[in-house]
């Protein structure tokens, strides 16, 4: 949870830097706070995280990208924010290294990763989901499904299209219970347990890093 708090904060304060601490005029912001919701992260904390990153003082936090292969040619994409880039790529570097992987150059991944937009919408009686679907079409949405553990509508989307959908949503009454983005591969690798065990290894290490955000691979 300490971990989950930490990474929408640092969103939160990425958010502001962008766009301005008022979530009516920032719609990046009103989303991160539909995700600080969600996560049930307490409303001082996020609060807090404005008002840090509204100071002048603040930490010059950046986004960075950093990509490479794991064991057994397993794609690996990390998503960091850090106020450090020399720390945080000797960190992931040596993560590759000891890990059985390697670090590769900026973009060598892009023909693996689409990035896409992803909402989250709490469900409603009587909801048509195909019908919303061919609503959604013409803001960029690309597939619509029910979770029918979590009751909650979830759509993909175009990179570009996130402020489009957000719009729609927001207007039309929908509750927004999350929204970010994600890297979905578009080529998996099958591996025996035991080498899925070596690759997770790597991703979980990766993940206890304070600065990594997110961890794509495309194991299956």
């Amino acid at each position: 949870m300490a971990k989950t708090f930490t990474r929408i904060g640092k969103d939160i304060t990425l958010a502001v830097k962008s766009g301005g601490s008022d979530p009516t005029s920032n719609s990046r912001l009103r989303a991160m706070i539909q995700n600080a919701k969600a996560a049930n992260m307490p409303k001082e904390n996020v609060d807090r995280a404005i008002k840090r990153a509204s100071a002048k003082d603040q930490e010059d936090y950046k986004e960075v990208v950093y990509e490479g292969y794991g064991p057994h040619g397993v794609a690996v994409l990390v998503e960091c924010t850090t106020d450090n880039t020399n720390r945080t790529v000797a960190n992931v570097r040596s993560y590759f290294n000891k890990l059985g992987g390697s670090m590769g150059t900026s973009g060598m991944l892009d023909f693996i990763f689409d990035r896409k937009s992803v909402f989250k919408i709490a469900n409603k009686p009587g909801l048509d989901i195909e019908e919303l679907e061919l609503e959604l079409i013409d803001f960029g949405a690309e597939e619509l499904f029910l979770d029918q553990e979590t009751d909650q509508v979830i759509i993909y989307g175009e990179f570009t299209a996130f402020g489009g959908l957000q719009k729609y949503l927001e207007e039309n009454g929908y509750e927004i219970q999350g929204a970010e983005f994600e890297r979905i591969p578009n080529d998996s690798k099958e591996l025996s347990e035991e080498e899925a065990a070596e690759v997770d290894k790597l991703i979980e290490r990766l993940e206890e890093d304070d600065d990594v955000q997110n961890v794509y691979h495309n194991m299956k």
